[in-house]
C-alpha cells in the first residue's frame, strides 16, 4: 500500500454564466465543461521523491488541491497514509507549499513561521528552535525580522517552503517549488528536497522545470491535458541511447572543423574547444580520426542518453490540439 494513492481521480469544472435582463439577475447553467483531470491513478511509496510533471494547464495543481482538500474530485478516490482525504489525524502530518502562496505580508519572516507553529500547537521553546533551524536551512536568517512585503518573490517562495516543514511532516506537497528562484535558489531547494528523503520523508511535487526534476526524482509521472501519459523510474522511461554521439576536441584548426559543420547535428566553440553532436557513429569516428591526424586532441566522447526533456517532448509531441 502506498503512502499516497489515487484511483481514477477525475475533476470536471462546469462554468456558470451569469447575466442580467431588464434589471433582474438571472443565473443560467450551461453545459460548458472542462476536464481538468481524468482517471488519475497513482501509487506513491513512502520515502520517495515523486515528480508530477507537465506543461501549464496539465492538471498538476488540480491534483495537489484535491489531495489537500481544497478542491473536491468529481469522481474517483484518494487516500493519504491509508486514510481517506480530510482525515484530521493526517492533516497534522503533512506539509504544503502552494504554487502562488499568499501570506500576511505585514508579518516578519520570524512572526510568520511562529504563527504557523502556534497553529500546530507547538510549545514556544520548540517553535523557536525550529524557526531558527528552518530560516538557516532556506537561507533567510538575515531577513528574519523583515516584513514579508519586503521579500522578493524568491524569498517568499523560500519562507513558504520553511512553513511547509514547520510541523516536521511525513509527507511534503510542493506545487512548483522552484518557481521564481534563481539558479542558486533552485539548487538550495533541490538540496532540501533530497535531505527530506534522507530523513525518510515522502516528497510529492509538481514542476515544469524538467532538468531539476531529473536530478532528484526517484519516479516521475507525465501529465498532459489531465491524463497520465506515463509513470515510472527515469531509468525505465528514458532511452539509454539516442544513437547520437557527443564529443569535445581541442587544438584543431578552425577551418578544418568548419569543414564538418554541415554533417553535424550541432557544433559550437567554447574557449577554443569544439563541442559537437553527431548522429552517426561511423561519421563520428571519421571526424575524430581527421582531428587527431591534424594534431588535435579528443577530450571526451560520450553516447548521448535521452534526457527527461527529450522524453517529455516525445511523449506529448503531436498531442496538442
Amino acid at each position: 500500500m502506498g503512502i499516497i494513492e489515487t484511483d481514477r481521480l477525475t475533476k470536471i469544472y462546469v462554468r456558470d454564466v451569469i447575466d442580467t435582463e431588464f434589471g433582474k439577475l438571472r443565473i443560467r447553467f450551461t453545459d460548458r465543461k472542462t476536464v481538468a483531470l481524468k482517471d488519475l491513478s497513482l501509487d506513491i511509496r513512502q520515502g520517495e521523491i515523486f515528480g508530477l510533471l507537465g506543461p501549464n494547464g496539465a492538471g498538476k495543481t488540480t491534483t495537489i488541491k484535491i489531495l489537500m482538500g481544497i478542491h473536491y474530485a468529481t469522481s474517483g478516490t484518494a487516500r493519504l497514509m491509508g486514510k481517506p482525504l480530510g482525515d484530521r489525524s493526517v492533516k497534522s502530518r503533512i506539509g504544503f507549499l502552494p504554487e502562488n502562496p499568499y501570506f500576511y505580508d505585514y508579518l516578519t519572516g520570524w512572526e510568520f513561521l511562529d504563527f504557523y507553529g502556534q497553529l500546530y500547537g507547538m510549545p514556544k521553546k520548540a517553535r523557536r528552535a525550529k524557526i531558527e533551524a528552518l530560516l538557516e536551512q532556506v537561507g533567510l536568517s538575515h531577513a528574519a525580522n523583515r516584513p514579508l512585503r519586503g521579500y522578493s518573490k524568491g524569498m517568499v517562495q523560500r519562507v513558504g517552503l520553511a512553513q511547509s516543514l514547520m510541523n516536521d511532516p511525513e509527507i511534503v506537497f510542493l506545487d512548483e517549488p522552484q518557481s521564481g528562484l534563481d539558479p542558486l535558489g533552485r539548487k538550495e531547494v533541490r538540496d532540501i528536497i533530497l535531505s527530506l528523503r534522507d530523513q525518510g520523508k515522502t516528497v510529492f511535487f509538481s514542476s515544469h522545470i524538467l532538468s531539476d526534476a531529473e536530478m532528484i526524482c526517484d519516479r516521475v509521472g507525465i501529465l498532459f491535458k489531465g491524463e497520465l501519459r506515463s509513470v515510472g523510474r527515469l531509468g525505465e522511461l528514458l532511452n539509454q541511447s539516442t544513437g547520437e554521439w557527443e564529443f569535445v576536441v581541442r587544438g584543431v584548426d578552425e577551418v578544418a572543423m568548419e569543414h564538418w559543420r554541415g554533417r553535424l547535428a550541432r557544433l559550437s566553440q567554447v574557449e577554443g574547444d569544439y563541442w559537437a553532436v553527431c548522429k552517426e557513429e561511423a561519421l563520428t569516428q571519421e571526424i575524430i580520426r581527421d582531428v587527431v591526424g591534424k594534431g588535435g586532441m579528443l577530450l571526451s566522447l560520450t553516447p548521448r542518453r535521452e534526457s527527461l526533456e527529450d522524453y517529455f517532448i516525445r511523449e506529448v509531441q503531436g498531442r496538442r490540439s
